[in-house]
């Protein structure tokens, strides 16, 4: 029997087709809804935040929601998502050249005078940890959105991040389970640059198929349907090989979906 608390959601970065397109596209891998980058060069960029209400009503048309957006945090963006029915808007905190600490207070500033224009609107930010120099773990993230409550600034759980990161899933849903609004599902592995002959050994993440990285998602899952999770996982469809994206995404979400059942 499928778990109805829980919606599949696929971030749509790699596809920039017509919104009907996109919408037939979707349905047809089996998500129940997207997360849809508001950025140029898509179906709703920046500049034209107020279509996206149009767009969700064109996506409703194929059984699709818009459960979230990647994009800005201005008013703009908060009307139109709270018009469409999106209720979190994802972002990613990269730390400035002042430090990690100054960064903390900076962004934390920054959420302090959004709050009352999110609670107005119903609208939350999702605050992801991501890699390189961004707040990248579980206890990184929960550190700066703490004291806000969930509904206003919550966590997107990315345990592919988090295994890049050494930190385990059974660490990671305990610290943001308070917060927890969306979890995201994509797979990465540290993967060497240069051979053994080297003085000093370098690498890179490369993203993988769900099965094949170091976050096992049948942990994640099992994780979290202990807790009783309710609520959206987002397949990345980040892939390091761009050419086998519809594939790879396809084969993810066969593999997901069971997992939560």
């Amino acid at each position: 029997m499928a778990n109805n608390s829980v919606k599949f959601s696929v971030f749509t970065k790699p596809w920039k087709m017509e919104l009907n397109e996109l919408g037939k596209f979707v349905s047809g891998l089996g998500f129940d809804g997207i997360e849809l980058p508001v950025r140029d060069e898509y179906q709703v960029p920046p500049d034209k935040v107020e279509q996206l209400p149009a767009a969700a009503k064109v996506l409703a048309d194929y059984g699709v929601e818009i459960c979230s957006i990647a994009g800005p945090t201005d008013e703009r963006t908060i009307a139109a998502c709270a018009e469409a029915g999106v209720p979190t808007i994802r972002v990613c905190v990269s730390v400035g050249e002042d430090g990690y600490l100054a960064t903390e207070a900076r962004v934390q500033k920054e959420y302090d005078e959004l709050v009352p224009m999110l609670d107005s609107y119903g609208v939350r930010i999702g605050v992801q940890n991501h890699c390189n120099n961004c707040v990248a773990n579980a206890v990184g993230t929960l550190r700066l959105i703490e004291k806000y409550d969930p509904k206003h600034v919550g966590a997107v759980w990315d345990p592919a991040h988090c295994a890049l990161d050494g930190e385990i899933p059974e660490i990671a849903v305990d610290v943001l389970w308070s917060h927890l609004c969306m979890v995201n599902l994509k797979n990465g592995i540290w993967q060497r640059t240069n051979g053994p002959e080297a003085e000093v050994a370098e690498w890179q993440s490369y993203w993988t198929s769900g099965r094949q990285g170091l976050a096992s998602w049948p942990r994640v899952a099992e994780l979290l349907m202990q807790r009783g999770w309710q609520g959206v996982v987002c397949l990345c469809a980040e892939y390091s090989d761009h050419d086998e994206v519809e594939r790879l995404i396809a084969e993810d979400m066969a593999f997901a979906r069971p997992l939560f059942e």
